[in-house]
């Protein structure tokens, strides 16, 4: 991230934490993608409210159904179209449960924000991560 012009988003804290990171694939909701035997990408998709999202400021969220939430997608430097198939995935998963799919980015992560509102996700606002820094938040209604 901070070669493409952020290094606030994850850079300088050194998230994701390795023990976060071992929580997500115990509970089964860290992917993987992969390219032959290479991983080029991967992310985290959880089900079920987010507590950051809880409050939301500058906006408002469309509806009160069930959602998924698409948190640190990250791509191999030379891979290309991961982003693509991880909201094609997370919107079939979505579908099959009944569920929107909700995101937050950045302010600085231009990247993502072009991918998610290409893909036709909705900007609703700003919500606060744990440390309190804003994020864009963005939701799909599938």
């Amino acid at each position: 991230m901070a070669q493409n012009g952020n290094p606030d988003q994850w850079g300088r804290t050194g998230y994701p934490k390795a023990e976060l990171l071992r929580q997500d694939v115990a509970s089964g909701r860290l992917f993987a993608v992969r390219e032959g035997n290479d991983i080029i990408g991967a992310f985290v998709l959880v089900f079920g409210p987010d507590p950051t999202y809880a409050a939301i400021k500058d906006g408002a969220w469309p509806d009160d159904k069930p959602y998924g939430t698409l948190h640190r997608l990250c791509a191999a430097t030379k891979a290309h179209g991961v982003a693509a198939f991880v909201l094609d995935f997370c919107e079939a998963e979505c579908k099959r449960r009944g569920a929107d799919l909700r995101a937050d980015t950045h302010a600085a992560n231009k990247p993502m924000q072009h991918i998610l509102e290409k893909a036709g996700f909705t900007r609703c606002g700003t919500i606060f991560v744990a440390d309190g820094s804003p994020r864009i938040a963005y939701q799909k209604m599938i």
